[in-house]
């Protein structure tokens, strides 16, 4: 059913709010997946359009939420949603340039994007299971795949699906998976570490 509502409360960090409807009743929670404009950001005092819904626990959502105002704070344009694709695909290349230096298999460099690939999935998993209510990904599986290499994934799914990119600890954790896995790309290339590759492989 179809309603109309002001958002009376947001929480920015964790991407959720709660709607109260303009003729009454109980109020509506809503994801910030459920907007269908994604290039802007909610903020509280908006009056809302949207879809009266349930989440998979039974409790009332709204789904299809539209502003019916247009103050939104309004996200960054430009190149920048590219950022994250052009640095995944500079690890890649910084990988696949460390294996050809070490003499590993060819296919040693595409751990790396399959290990994204997984990454991003999990990320857009856990993005579903938050609006539906259902079973969530735990925070620490999410880090234990960046740290293993799956980062470039986990950092293009924060900027596409605007999942986790809001919570200051763990964004903390996820740039140190970062800083820990380009550390250790750079010391591939020493002679040390081209050294203990190539005594890894034999």
């Amino acid at each position: 059913m179809k309603g109309k509502g002001k958002l009376t409360s947001w929480n920015d960090q964790k991407g959720y709010g709660f709607i109260t409807p303009l003729t009454g009743g109980s109020q509506l929670f809503v994801h910030v997946s459920a907007f269908e404009n994604r290039s802007i950001r909610p903020a509280a005092g908006l009056v809302l359009t949207y879809t009266e819904s349930t989440d998979a626990r039974g409790r009332p959502c709204a789904i299809g939420v539209r502003s019916s105002r247009d103050y939104l704070r309004r996200k960054p344009t430009g190149n920048s949603g590219q950022l994250p694709v052009v640095v995944a695909l500079l690890y890649f290349t910084g990988v696949a340039v460390a294996c050809r230096q070490a003499g590993l298999p060819w296919w040693t460099a595409g751990l790396s994007p399959l290990l994204s690939l997984i990454t991003y999935l999990a990320y857009a998993a856990d993005k579903s299971a938050a609006r539906q209510g259902a079973w969530r990904t735990q925070e620490n599986t999410l880090h234990l795949l960046a740290l293993a290499g799956g980062w470039p994934g986990a950092l293009i799914a924060r900027h596409r699906l605007r999942h986790k990119s809001r919570k200051p600890s763990f964004r903390l954790m996820f740039w140190i998976t970062v800083v820990v896995n380009c550390g250790a790309l750079v010391w591939l290339f020493s002679s040390p570490g081209v050294q203990l590759l190539q005594a890894l492989t034999g």
